[in-house]
């Protein structure tokens, strides 16, 4: 392995090993030390579902519990809607099946409530990481040690 490559990587399983051994949030309210910018975790009976990661931890949590969170800030909810009412190909043209147009059909609008709902009761879990290519690697890392089905990294 290259060595500039190593270096970022050094302070991987370290810093997944602090996200574990966190005690998770499960009530919707993030303790005033959860601040900053790294990776997140939601996870349902200790199983891990969705790694995430962000400049400003407080505000993107929010948006993934927020009520009144649209497609774009919600993208986890989003992705859960998907699976329980069958609307599992994206589309990005204008139309029915867009983000927006789905959100138009009164199931689909149910379903994506109904994942934010969800979410509110997900255990949450966060780590610092300010380095933007540590952040993406350890996104990566956590995802793929943990099995998180809702992360594909697949490009659209």
């Amino acid at each position: 392995m290259h060595e500039i490559f190593r270096a970022f990587t050094e302070n991987l399983q370290p810093k997944f090993e602090a996200l574990m051994a966190q005690a998770p949030v499960t009530d919707t309210i993030l303790h005033p030390d959860i601040k900053g910018s790294g990776i997140y975790m939601f996870s349902e009976g200790g199983k891990s579902l969705y790694v995430g990661r962000t400049r400003d931890v407080r505000k993107r949590y929010g948006q993934h519990t927020r009520r009144s969170s649209g497609h774009n800030n919600a993208p986890f909810a989003f992705k859960l809607a998907r699976e329980t009412t069958g609307f599992l190909k994206s589309n990005y043209r204008p139309g029915e099946t867009s983000r927006a147009g789905l959100l138009l059909k009164p199931e689909f609008a149910s379903a994506f409530a109904d994942a934010i709902e969800r979410i509110r009761r997900m255990e949450f879990r966060f780590v610092e990481e300010a380095d933007p290519t540590r952040q993406c690697l350890l996104e990566v890392y956590v995802s793929v040690v943990c099995g998180s089905p809702y992360n594909d990294f697949d490009t659209h």
